[in-house]
This record gives structure tokens, C-alpha cells and sequence, in this order.
């Protein structure tokens, strides 16, 4: 066994920055839905390519150990209000989340990515 096989929690710059997160989710959901129009049948595609996107950059950052879980939520824009909540039981010195939201006149979307560092 190696010395790397005991390391319980990242080093400071190896961190999940939640700014960083934020800006990539932001990105993404700007590049996949200007200009998009809400239609039932596509939210599944847009919800499930939009998830492996943030997925994909987020794994590019390069953090070793860590664990990304993206939650992707896309509306009609219908004027309503939408509240969006969730539970982590985590250690809050080594896992985080980020959020971003995106809309226009026909869609509202909610993206969450979670860090998780793998012990």
C-alpha cells in the first residue's frame, strides 16, 4: 500500500470549488438552450445531454477522488413559481455543491452538481 492510499481528504488546491462549478454549469446550459423552445418530448434528451455535459467538465478539472453527481430540471415557462431543495449528509470540508439556473420565454432549467470525495 502507498501513502496515497491513506489520504482522507484532498489537498487544498484539489478541492471542489464551488465558483468554478458554477461558471461550468452556467456555460453549459447557456450553450444548450439559447434559443430553445419547450417541447415535452425533448426535455428527456436536453435534461440527460445537459447532465452529461456538466459531467464530462467537471471531471476535466481534474479533481482526483471525487464523485460528480449532476441533477438536471427543465420546465415550461408558464409564469409559476418552482422551488427546488435537497439533503446531503457529507463532510463539509471535502464535498460541495454548485447550482445554476437558465431561462427564456419558453423554458426554465435548474442544474445542481454535487462533489463528492471518495475516501
Amino acid at each position: 500500500m502507498s501513502a496515497k492510499d491513506f489520504i482522507t481528504e484532498p489537498a487544498f488546491n484539489a478541492k471542489f470549488r464551488q465558483g468554478k462549478a458554477q461558471e461550468i454549469i452556467s456555460e453549459v446550459l447557456k450553450t444548450k438552450l439559447t434559443n430553445v423552445t419547450y417541447h415535452p418530448d425533448n426535455t428527456s434528451t436536453w435534461t440527460r445531454e445537459i447532465a452529461d455535459d456538466i459531467k464530462g467538465k467537471l471531471k476535466e478539472m481534474g479533481l482526483e477522488r471525487y464523485k460528480f453527481v449532476v441533477q438536471v430540471v427543465i420546465g415550461e415557462q408558464r409564469g409559476e413559481g418552482v422551488k427546488m431543495g435537497c439533503r446531503c449528509f457529507w463532510d463539509p470540508n471535502t464535498d460541495s455543491y454548485a447550482t445554476a439556473e437558465f431561462s427564456n420565454g419558453s423554458i426554465f432549467c435548474v442544474a445542481a452538481a454535487y462533489g463528492i470525495y471518495l475516501y
